[in-house]
């Protein structure tokens, strides 16, 4: 087990009725908000209405930037910093899921930055100070709601890029259960996908001696698995959404299962690469590289995958070696994925070999990706060949 430090300050006001809360949480950081959301859900829900409403009674003047895309745009992100500018907001209540709250906090980081708000996302920066965030969560999936991160797409240059600060964990995230069960089946599924994925690049490590970090993911993965399929059967299974928000959470907030692990990302770095150039939801690059990227690289640490195989998937070891075990977790887990609806292949949304060399360069822009398994240009590009 490697050193590490751990500190993290977001304030998690979970269960069902914690939507009620909106104005009161928001009103102890602002009084002149920038409300964000994305493309109108959160009206036909009457999300919209029950959060303005509480934002009026607490006194607080607000601002709206709707429409956050799926893979939010850096074009959209400056058009919230100039909001914030225009009215001096002075703190940004992201209601969503993890597109939302990403774009609001590179807004947040944009508003108080003299310069173009992607010198962070492209190493020219460092964020040094932020405006304060609180989010109301409506889909389980990136984490986003209790970490320092954020993703956006600089959509004219076709780059998809992440940024990461102690200044962007959220003041507060309301997880209101319930505010998930009117999402749509195949967001459940990328949500869902997503977060084992989150999991895996923090398990499949090379550290040894971390039993309890490798059990902690472990549980999370086998709790995925167990809910998912109950809350497809039954979007409104109070219990399967509980679990599915808690586990997106804990998944990816700021490393809290995998401390003193050594973590990957390569499969988060070359499915970026996908959706700037074709826009694809992220879950479902997800579902279609991972398995491809564990095939690629299981020989760094059979044993690890054997583990995978035995203790998430319940495969019986009698009888296989190492290898097959490894293979066969493998293979589980994309049955899994097929099973609750995700594609397996890049031809299931159209896409070809014609940029395998151009997302294969992106991924390695700035060097070789991953810690589990170094991976080259060429060792993305076949990454990529096998997801067709």
């Amino acid at each position: 087990m490697n050193n590490f430090q751990f500190h993290n300050p977001t304030r998690i006001v979970f269960g069902e009725g914690s939507a009620d809360r909106i104005g009161e949480l928001a009103s102890s950081y602002g009084k002149t908000v920038l409300l964000v959301y994305g493309g109108g859900s959160i009206k036909s829900t009457g999300l919209y209405e029950r959060t303005i409403k509480q934002l009026k009674e607490s006194g607080i003047t607000f601002y709206e930037l709707p429409g956050i895309e799926p893979n939010p745009r850096l074009s959209t992100v400056n058009k919230g910093i100039d909001i914030c500018r225009e009215h001096g907001v002075d703190f940004i209540l992201a209601v969503g899921g993890g597109s939302v709250i990403d774009a609001s906090k590179a807004i947040a980081a944009g508003a108080l930055y003299d310069g173009d708000v992607w010198d962070f996302f492209v190493g020219k920066a460092s964020i040094q100070q932020a405006l304060p965030i609180g989010t109301v969560l409506t889909l389980a999936a990136t984490g986003s709601e209790m970490n320092g991160s954020t993703v956006i797409s600089h959509w004219e240059e076709k780059l998809k890029r992440g940024a990461g600060s102690a200044h962007l964990y959220p003041r507060f995230s309301i997880l209101d259960p319930s505010l998930t069960y009117s999402v749509p089946r195949n967001h459940t599924v990328y949500g869902s996908v997503d977060i084992m994925s989150h999991v895996f690049e923090q398990y499949f490590s090379l550290t040894t001696n971390t039993p309890l970090q490798e059990r902690f993911c472990e549980s999370i993965l086998q709790t995925v698995i167990e809910n998912v399929e109950p809350a497809l059967a039954n979007p409104n299974d109070a219990a399967a959404r509980a679990n599915l928000m808690w586990c997106g959470t804990m998944a990816l907030n700021g490393g809290q299962i995998s401390l003193g692990m050594q973590n990957d990302w390569a499969s988060h770095g070359i499915e970026h690469e996908v959706s700037a150039i074709y826009d694809i939801p992220h879950g479902a690059g997800l579902a279609i590289i991972f398995p491809n990227w564990m095939r690629y690289v299981y020989k760094q640490r059979p044993d690890r995958f054997a583990q995978y195989a035995t203790r998430v998937w319940g495969i019986d070891p009698a009888g296989k070696s190492e290898d097959e075990l490894a293979l066969a977790g493998i293979q589980a887990t994309r049955d899994f994925f097929t099973r609750i609806g995700a594609e397996s292949k890049l031809a299931d949304f159209g896409i070809g070999d014609d940029q395998l060399d151009r997302m294969a360069e992106e991924a390695v822009r700035y060097g070789a990706i991953g810690s589990f398994k170094r991976l080259e240009k060429d060792d993305v590009r076949e990454i990529l060949r096998m997801s067709l």
